[in-house]
């Protein structure tokens, strides 16, 4: 399994600029297109799990995301054009066994996000992290709302250390922290809220 433990952090687009501008990194654009999947009844979501499909730069990647007691979350992630046919592929990978049970039949798009990251990895005292800028939508419900935000994943080391090199950021470029994941605020979309 891997562990994600991320931070992210709304901005506007010229935050975004002047992120992209003042840091020195080797940035990577990666077109995103991602289907969240849920059942009617609404068992992945109820379960807090997140279960997505993601186009990324035209490559098809499943994967389930499941909290943590830590806070962090597990992530199981596979190369697959079908969320159904990944099911079974991220149970052996590690993934809850549970997920085996949900009737994958019945799993249809509850939501989703389309967006351009540029990525760029970062190496600072005590860690190693991927730094994200994304802008474009969410999408839920027949409706969108711009997405724009800068998230800071642990890839190594400390997770004290990725915080404060984050936090570091937050104050420097007065971004806002944001708790909700993307899924989070596009499911929110989709049921009008």
């Amino acid at each position: 399994m891997g562990r994600e433990f991320e931070l992210k952090y709304r901005a506007t687009p010229e935050q975004l600029q002047l992120l992209r501008a003042e840091l020195a990194l080797d940035w990577q654009s990666i077109s995103m297109e991602t289907v969240y999947y849920d059942t009617p009844a609404g068992d992945v979501s109820r379960r807090k799990w997140t279960l997505r499909r993601r186009y990324e730069n035209g490559l098809s990647v499943c994967t389930l995301k499941t909290p943590l007691p830590d806070g962090s979350r597990g992530e199981w992630e596979v190369e697959c054009g079908d969320i159904r046919s990944a099911i079974p592929m991220l149970c052996k990978l590690g993934a809850p066994e549970e997920l085996l049970s949900l009737d994958a039949e019945a799993l249809q798009p509850a939501c989703g996000a389309r967006f351009t990251r540029l990525a760029a990895s970062v190496s600072c005292d005590g860690c190693t992290l991927e730094l994200a800028l994304d802008s474009g939508v969410l999408l839920g419900g027949g409706r969108e709302i711009p997405l724009c935000e800068m998230e800071a994943e642990l890839k190594s080391g400390s997770e004290n250390a990725a915080l404060a090199y984050a936090e570091a950021l937050q104050s420097r470029y007065h971004l806002i922290p944001e708790p909700r994941s993307k899924y989070a605020r596009a499911s929110r979309l989709a049921k009008g809220e």
